[in-house]
């Protein structure tokens, strides 16, 4: 317990040097804290009787560096960069789609201070915030009408709201899906006021099935994009072609619930095809509605596109303005949007697109100049053939062949060197398969390939 009377006290390395100076950067009310907080952690552990507390560890410098350390992890933003070696493109936990350059470059620009947000620049008066994105949105999608809110959870929130409050909505059970934190079809459909009708099988529903259930109180049909999970197999299902003659037949509107849905076709990428949102619009649909930030590659959003009376109608519901974008996403999303007006080089300015086109032999070149480095630096590391995923609630199945360096951990073990990389200076995340650490080149940025060596170089010697 000798040490438990050396510990110094709080107001003694207040005055000191070290002290002071940590308050100029971090303020006295933080300091203090930290420094009561490294005593009583100090003094709990010598109470316990733990092993390990020297008298070095008590001394006013010890404690001093300890604290500072304390207040330089709490200054660290919470959402801060981090390299993703998971291989995983759209990564939910990671933030999903990488922001093109253009789209950072905006954001700084255009809210250094005031932005045309709600004005009109020739008369100076009020006009909707999103028309911008909305006319960017109009002509890449053909839509005669669009719109843009905060998700496509959003979006799809808003169309049901504004088409068929107090009214049926028919919706094949096939397509009844769940999207992350548990938002579902059904669920959805009661919070916008809709009486959800359900029609076919799990597996099967014909557009009979759809027209049998149609009575005076249906104001809509609805497709749903089954975009994380994958019926094969004896399936059947309805064609939008065949709901909108359907819904023409008998005067009712057709949404279309794209989800990841994109602006290009990934097919040519080597994964199966994903319902574009123009193609929709021009199949006829009332409505469609895709995200942001999932296959198109911007900021977290929901895009709505359709006819000029649908598209007014969500525009004029009171819940569009709980559900609009805020001015950061709306001039990221402009600018990744305006991307798309040249279909020649939007590849390589759309990172979620650039990994997806990037070849297994790129991928090669990178993963072995890795491996190389860490070989140098004594760590047992190769390249490997390995798989890659789109991820995001997108392509469910589809994956893209890759090359990945994977790395024997030593007698530490794999789960603990990815803890020591995920808690490193800039935080890598990696994966772990057959007790090896693997790193995918695909999902990592420029610059962060040497970074990552780095890191793990750093980790495999602490």
């Amino acid at each position: 317990m000798s040490l438990l009377r050396k510990l110094p006290q709080v107001n003694a390395l207040l005055e000191s040097t070290e002290a002071s100076a940590l308050a100029k950067s971090h303020g006295r009310e933080l300091v203090t804290e930290a420094l009561r907080g490294v005593i009583d952690g100090l003094r709990a552990q010598i109470k316990s009787g733990e092993n390990g507390i020297t008298e070095e560890a008590v001394t006013a410098p010890a404690i001093l560096a300890r604290a500072a350390a304390v207040l330089e992890g709490a200054s660290r933003p919470g959402l801060r960069r981090v390299i993703n070696a998971t291989g995983i493109i759209l990564h939910t936990g990671l933030g999903r789609a990488v922001l093109p350059k253009a789209a950072l470059d905006a954001l700084v620009a255009e809210n250094r201070g005031y932005n045309l947000l709600e004005v009109d620049l020739e008369t100076a008066e009020r006009a909707h915030r999103e028309r911008h994105v909305a006319k960017l949105v109009e002509r890449l999608t053909g839509a005669p009408a669009a719109t843009v809110v905060n998700n496509n959870a959003a979006a799809t929130m808003l169309c049901l709201a504004a088409l068929a409050a107090g009214k049926e909505v028919i919706v094949s059970r096939g397509q009844l899906v769940e999207i992350g934190g548990a938002f579902r079809v059904p669920d959805v459909m009661k919070m916008s006021g809709c009486k959800m009708v359900e029609v076919g099988t799990t597996n099967k529903t014909r557009i009979s099935d759809y027209e049998k259930a149609i009575t005076p109180e249906t104001a809509l049909l609805m497709r749903v994009h089954r975009s994380n999970f994958a019926v094969v197999g004896f399936v059947e299902e309805p064609s939008l072609e065949e709901l909108v003659a359907l819904a023409k037949k008998h005067s009712l509107r057709v949404m279309d619930d794209i989800g990841s849905g994109a602006l290009l076709d990934v097919a040519k990428y080597g994964i199966a095809p994903e319902p574009m949102i123009a193609a929709s619009v021009a199949l006829g649909a009332d409505l469609a509605c895709i995200s942001g930030d999932k296959l198109l590659g911007g900021p977290q959003a929901g895009m709505i596109a359709g006819k000029l009376e649908a598209v007014a109608l969500c525009r004029r519901h009171p819940l569009f303005r709980a559900v609009r974008p805020d001015k950061l996403q709306l001039v990221a999303l402009e600018a990744t949007l305006r991307l798309y007006l040249d279909p020649d080089t939007v590849e390589d300015h759309v990172p979620t697109l650039r990994m997806m086109k990037a070849s297994v032999v790129e991928i090669e070149k990178r993963a072995t100049v890795m491996a190389r480095a860490l070989v140098k630096a004594k760590i047992d590391a190769e390249v490997l053939d390995e798989e890659s995923q789109i991820g995001g609630g997108s392509t469910p199945g589809q994956n893209l062949k890759t090359k990945v360096v994977a790395v024997d951990p030593g007698s530490a073990g794999a789960d603990a060197l990815i803890v020591k990389l995920r808690l490193g200076e800039t935080p890598v995340f990696a994966r772990v398969h057959k007790g090896r650490v693997l790193l995918d080149p695909r999902t990592m940025q420029e610059g962060e390939d040497e970074e990552a060596v780095a890191a793990l170089v750093k980790a495999m010697k602490s």
